[in-house]
């Protein structure tokens, strides 16, 4: 099987039915014991029903039979630049958990520049070489948590060097400590607030790290229970006067023509999920792109239903302005929090956009 790190972008080109995969692994589903190539038509099963295969042998020998609509087992041709970012995985996936291979290395050995490298993996798999190893040792780390490893023993089995190492970037993989990550969540402290706004009823929590959640909704009760639905192994606590600042950092930039919402956060992501809410963040205020701009701008045209999945699992609604994309038609499209919030938000931008030129 693949390695879980890689499952996040694998899925992704399964939803989209992105041909570009095809050759570079299949897609087996436990409930019909069938494997199918990524750009297979048929209706696609939920998400924990995949398990993914780097070729349909493997798939074979774990009990899966070919689907007899795409014929996932006969070759066909495989972009080159697919090909290569494969041959650079496996060799990334085939050295030791604690050898680094340099980019030059890497490089020379499947005989490209080191800036064709780097430019076309990031193209395929929307990180890169060094990004894919920290990701696969991370992944292994959960792993291992998980089966009870201890969490001294899993950093370096899973190949890091040094603590120390590991906590730097813990904060962006797990959006937590290692140890607290090896307690299921539990440990960490929430305080959030909510108060009115133009929209309604607006919630905000922090961590010590910064923002983790930002919504609306009609009512308090409402809001409380989401929230604890969502994390429901932290400690949560209401702390109207600690967030003061920062709930009116938001109003403002909902009431007064401030376009950008410089905000610490505390969130986790997918490297799919960062990299379409940078693109959100760089929108300007009072305009709106589409949702196939986004696909198009992160080189995946093809993936724009995972540009709207993106879209609708931000965790902080405003500061990362996913009312902004709309669709081709200028239709609203979808919004978590309503389309009358989505219309109203549009609404107030272009008139404070408008104001300032004045």
């Amino acid at each position: 099987m693949i390695p879980t790190v890689m499952n996040d972008q694998l899925w992704q080109a399964v939803v989209t039915r992105d041909a570009r995969f095809d050759g570079q692994f299949v897609f087996a589903v436990s409930s019909t014991k069938i494997y199918c190539r990524p750009s297979c038509p048929s209706r696609r099963p939920t998400r924990e029903r995949v398990s993914f295969f780097k070729k349909p042998e493997a798939a074979e020998e774990a009990g899966y039979r070919a689907c007899l609509r795409c014929k996932p087992q006969k070759s066909g041709a495989v972009d080159p630049q697919l090909e290569l970012v494969q041959r650079v995985c496996r060799l990334l996936d085939d050295a030791g958990e604690g050898e680094a291979l340099k980019l030059t290395e890497l490089a020379a050995r499947v005989g490209v520049s080191s800036f064709h490298l780097q430019r076309t993996f990031k193209r395929v798999l929307g990180i890169s070489p060094r990004q894919y190893v920290t990701a696969r040792r991370f992944g292994n780390f959960k792993q291992l948590v998980r089966e009870g490893e201890s969490v001294t023993n899993a950093l370096y089995d899973s190949g890091f060097n040094s603590s120390s190492r590991v906590y730097e970037q813990a904060a962006e993989e797990l959006g937590m400590t290692p140890a607290t990550y090896g307690r299921g969540g539990r440990g960490v402290k929430i305080d959030y607030t909510i108060v009115a706004s133009p929209l309604g009823r607006l919630l905000v929590a922090v961590t010590e790290r910064g923002v983790c959640a930002v919504r609306m909704g009609d009512t308090d009760a409402e809001l409380e229970k989401d929230l604890r639905q969502e994390f429901p192994s932290a400690a949560i606590a209401r702390d109207d006067a600690s967030l003061q600042e920062t709930v009116t950092k938001v109003l403002h930039h909902l009431t007064h023509n401030e376009p950008h919402l410089d905000l610490p956060l505390d969130i986790r992501a997918t490297a799919f999920q960062r990299q379409v809410w940078e693109k959100l963040r760089a929108i300007p205020y009072g305009k709106t792109v589409s949702y196939g701009d986004i696909a198009k701008a992160l080189g995946k045209p093809g993936a724009v239903r995972a540009v709207g999945r993106a879209c609708a699992t931000n965790p902080v609604a405003l500061v990362i302005p996913c009312h902004r994309v709309v669709r081709e038609d200028k239709s609203l499209g979808g919004y978590r929090w309503g389309l009358d919030r989505k219309q109203k938000l549009l609404d107030l931008e272009r008139a404070e956009s408008l104001t300032a030129r004045r």
